[in-house]
C-alpha cells in the first residue's frame, strides 16, 4: 500500500476545511496510508518587505525539510509546476510506486509560497491553476485529487 504523506504549512482554523479535509481522510484509508502533517506558518507583518518574506520562506522551508519523510517521491504544489488532468496524477502516482517509489509526499508551502529550494529539490512540480487558491482550499483541492486518483486507478465511477 503506497504511503501518502501531505506536508503542510498553516493549521486549518474553518470548520467547513476541517470538515472536508476528514472526510478525504477517511476515504483515501482503503487505498493508502495517508499522513498530514500541519507546521507552523511564520507570522508576518500586514505590510511584510521582500527581506521578510524571504525569511519566513526560509524558516518554514526548514522547517518542512525537518519533517519530510527519508526516500521516495516529492512533490512541490507551486504556481510555476505543471498542471495535469486528473488521470495524469493517477498515473503519476501509479508510476512511482512501479519504480518503487511507495512513500510520496506533497508540499504545501504557507500563504507566501514555498522554498525554492524545496521546489528546486523536488521529483515533481505540480500546480492544480494559473489561478491563485488560498493555501487551506489548496490542501482539500489536493486531497480530492489524490482520492480521485486511487478511484480512477480502481475504476469507479467516481470520477466522470
Amino acid at each position: 500500500m503506497q504511503k501518502i504523506t501531505v506536508l503542510c504549512v498553516g493549521k486549518l482554523k474553518e470548520k467547513f476545511y476541517i470538515e472536508a479535509a476528514a472526510e478525504y481522510c477517511k476515504r483515501l484509508q482503503r487505498f493508502c496510508k495517508l499522513e498530514v502533517i500541519e507546521l507552523p506558518e511564520y507570522r508576518l507583518p500586514e505590510n511584510p518587505s521582500a527581506a521578510e518574506i524571504q525569511k519566513a520562506l526560509e524558516t518554514e522551508g526548514n522547517a518542512i525539510r525537518e519533517k519530510l519523510p527519508r526516500g521516495g517521491a516529492v512533490v512541490a504544489m507551486c504556481i510555476e509546476g505543471k498542471t495535469c488532468p486528473s488521470e495524469s496524477l493517477a498515473q503519476k502516482l501509479q508510476d512511482f510506486a512501479v519504480s518503487g517509489k511507495t512513500q510520496v509526499t506533497f508540499l504545501i508551502g504557507g500563504s507566501v509560497g514555498l522554498d525554492a529550494q524545496l521546489k528546486a529539490q523536488a521529483d515533481w512540480r505540480l500546480s492544480m491553476s494559473p489561478m491563485t487558491f488560498p493555501h487551506h482550499m489548496a490542501r482539500i483541492m489536493l486531497l480530492e485529487q489524490i482520492y480521485r486518483a486511487y478511484q480512477i486507478q480502481a475504476g469507479t465511477k467516481y470520477h466522470k
